[in-house]
């Protein structure tokens, strides 16, 4: 078979079902047609009041699982009836579900109770053990979505509108949030820095940075200095772009290869038409 993606581990095997743990949003969407488009045959684990109502219809009754979110034993049980080869995951399941909104079931539980931390790094990785200990691959959730990824230089066209000083100290206070743990992204302003994100998410982040009302903010992400692929791929997407417009945020910097922006040709577009440039960095 022809290598269908640079993520893809060597010798995956399309004839082996793929099951897509799918969130919230756009992402799990794109990633379930890429999947198909791949010819790989495709399973669906969906949360209830996360995953678009529009995805789960998509795919047929005996391939796909309704779950409520911490439910991680009926998680793995549904993988092995799947006979799943390989596991993706894609979009995000609301934060504020770490704090409320959970539904553990005793294997949750259980593995909530060995975290001396619990965050989403150490949550996902713990459950990626637990998936990767039934011999099902957990494979990077960039697989298939190559074409979707931050490419290097103005993807908007032309000459980016930030002075490149200005980009490099963008660039470096993400990259320190980032190393620290607190968020992968912020907003800077001529040297000055605007908004850090952290728990509350990029969005947020961009709308406080939006309450100084300044002409010039730049919006950086990047990613952490040992991310985990399986489960943390930095997104940007249509929502973002317009919570950008309304802030008043009129450039972004994106870390080349390592962002994904759902569905590139039309956030692209949008970003032309709302004269927001988009840089990729390297």
């Amino acid at each position: 078979m022809a290598q269908v993606s640079a993520f893809l581990p060597a010798g995956f095997d399309v004839t082996r079902p793929v099951a897509l743990i799918a969130g919230q949003g756009l992402y799990p969407k794109l990633m379930a047609e890429e999947i198909r488009r791949a010819g790989a045959s495709l399973r669906l684990i969906a949360f209830e009041e996360e995953t678009a109502p529009e995805l789960v219809e998509s795919v047929d009754e005996g391939h796909r699982r309704i779950l409520k979110v911490g439910q991680l034993g009926h998680m793995l049980r549904a993988l092995r009836d799947f006979g799943a080869g390989y596991a993706v995951m894609a979009g995000q399941i609301t934060p504020r579900r770490l704090f409320s909104g959970l539904h553990p079931d005793l294997k949750a539980a259980t593995l909530l109770l060995s975290l001396r931390r619990r965050n989403a790094e150490t949550i996902f990785g713990a459950i990626a053990r637990e998936i990767e200990e039934l011999g099902v691959s957990l494979i990077d959730a960039r697989s298939f979505l190559d074409h979707h990824l931050t490419t290097a230089g103005c993807m908007t066209g032309g000459s980016f509108s930030v002075d490149t000083d200005y980009v490099s100290h963008g660039i470096q206070i993400a990259r320190e949030c980032a190393r620290l743990d607190i968020g992968q992204g912020c907003v800077v302003r001529e040297g000055t820095v605007l908004a850090v994100e952290a728990f509350e998410g990029t969005d947020e982040m961009i709308r406080r940075a939006g309450s100084f009302r300044t002409k010039g903010a730049l919006f950086v992400k990047t990613v952490k200095p040992a991310q985990d692929w399986r489960f943390d791929v930095p997104c940007f997407g249509l929502r973002t772009l317009e919570t950008m417009r309304e802030a008043g945020v009129s450039a972004a910097a994106l870390e080349a290869g390592r962002v994904l922006i759902l569905d590139k040709p039309a956030v692209i577009k949008q970003a032309k038409a709302w004269d927001i440039d988009l840089l990729g960095f390297e």
